[in-house]
């Protein structure tokens, strides 16, 4: 994993200059990427290594050149480990996925066009199975090759983490920088430098004062959420030493009510919009305690621990996976209630969550950077980046400057690992199939491949 480079007051500035400028001279003493001899997944391997498109040249047809090397561009550009190989039909498909990830050893997202069909896998750390399924689906019947790769591509980047491979970046055609790139590299630094405390001051009154704007508009939310919490509680009406109370009942109420008082605590304690995370983590907890504790006063089976209803999470613990589509985008898998389950199934809206915004009343995942943190605490472990694919939440917190605005570790949103050397030591279950009949397209559990897939 790549040592953290500070980005804040002068030094992070010069760092920021100095790079810049390493990059322009990468970019110009860097060879143009060139095809492989196929021979198989090794050779494919070796090729992504050094650059992230491969066009196998029994494929050539498939995916110009040109094309080719704008992909690769846009991928190096945004430095993310993206790595999209285009084969011809009749490449050995067994394993492919997972012998292609093992070979090239890079944590990162792999994306292969197989004749007419196309599927891609990734490290859970770069971005979870269910994102993978979501983007896959969002390109699936796109005919034309360069069309659906460069959807794919685009939408990947908006939603994956991690930083490209040093390979990428490090070849070249073997020719040194020239003295007067190292001159103009040196005055570009001298130049930055002599504004850069003033420059820093400056933007970090601006950052302060829009952080604390952003915190008093999510703490109008934040509130809501307590309050109808609270609510619950006082319906409830549940007393410790009523008759057939038992130990475990009285844990899970003991639960709720410590999840009550840490959400109040930490939301009169929040000093940034990143702080708000706490609070809506101990709601989360809270209403799954609820949730055991009616179970045991009825004599029902205990529920398994599933996130939130993803259009409001005051409508309490999801009880199934429903399939979604917002305006104008791709079809995905959300948590939903039971009652939204409902709504989903007579073709009617969900009851979604919404808040006051520059433009008016718009659901939380069109309201705004900050909102991140809030949606974090409700969906961690890595459910989010799937369920915010193409939404405009979704874009901000998959962009380099997010986590230091607003802090890192929303689901998969931030601590990515992706570009990291690994070797062989992956989880290879992020490389086989999807199963369930979804498929991620025509590689996975339609079986089209061929076991083991």
């Amino acid at each position: 994993m790549k040592a953290a480079i500070p980005t804040r007051g002068p030094t992070g500035l010069l760092i920021a200059l100095a790079l810049a400028v390493l990059t322009a001279l990468s970019v110009l003493t860097a060879g143009a990427p060139g095809a492989s001899a196929a021979t198989g997944v090794q050779a494919v391997a070796e090729a992504l290594q050094k650059n992230p498109v491969y066009v196998d040249p029994a494929a050539a047809d498939e995916l110009p050149e040109s094309d080719a090397d704008a992909l690769a561009k846009q991928i190096e550009g945004a430095d993310k480990p993206l790595f999209v190989a285009v084969l011809p039909d009749g490449f050995p498909t067994e394993n492919l996925f997972t012998d292609l990830r093992t070979a090239t050893g890079v944590t990162g997202l792999y994306a292969v066009r197989l004749g007419d069909r196309f599927d891609a896998r990734a490290d859970s750390s770069v971005l979870p199975r269910n994102a993978v399924q979501n983007l896959v689906t969002s390109v699936r019947g796109e005919d034309d090759v360069r069309t659906q790769l460069d959807d794919f591509t685009d939408r990947a980047l908006a939603n994956m983490g991690g930083s490209a491979p040093a390979g990428w970046s490090t070849s070249g055609d073997g020719g040194g920088v020239s003295t007067t790139g190292l001159i103009v590299a040196g005055a570009v630094l001298a130049a930055g430098g002599a504004g850069a405390y003033t420059l820093v001051r400056r933007n970090r009154r601006r950052h302060e004062e829009e952080q604390r704007q952003a915190l008093e508009r999510l703490r109008v939310v934040v509130d809501e959420d307590i309050t109808a919490f609270g609510e619950e509680l006082d319906r409830l009406d549940f007393h410790p030493g009523e008759p057939g109370a038992d130990d475990l009942m009285r844990a899970d109420y003991e639960r709720a009510l410590d999840s009550y008082d840490k959400a109040k605590t930490s939301m009169a304690q929040a000093r940034r919009p990143e702080d708000v995370r706490t609070v809506t983590e101990a709601l989360e907890d809270g209403r799954f305690s609820l949730v055991q504790l009616a179970a045991r006063r009825e004599h029902r089976p205990l529920p398994e621990r599933r996130p939130p209803c993803f259009f409001d999470p005051r409508h309490g613990p999801s009880v199934a996976d429903a399939t979604w589509t917002p305006p104008g985008g791709a079809a995905r898998e959300v948590p939903v209630c039971a009652a939204d389950r409902t709504r989903l199934a007579d073709g009617r809206d969900p009851v979604i969550r919404e808040v006051d915004t520059d433009y008016g009343r718009r659901p939380y995942w069109d309201a705004g950077p900050a909102y991140g943190p809030w949606a974090g605490g409700y969906f961690g472990g890595g459910i989010l980046p799937g369920l915010l694919v193409g939404t405009l939440l979704g874009s901000m917190m998959a962009g380099p400057a997010y986590a230091a605005d607003y802090g890192g570790g929303y689901g998969d949103f931030g601590g990515y690992e992706g570009g990291d050397v690994s070797g062989a030591d992956f989880d290879s279950g992020d490389f086989g199939d999807f199963g369930g009949g979804f498929g991620g397209g025509d590689f996975g559990g339609g079986g089209d491949f061929g076991g083991g897939f």
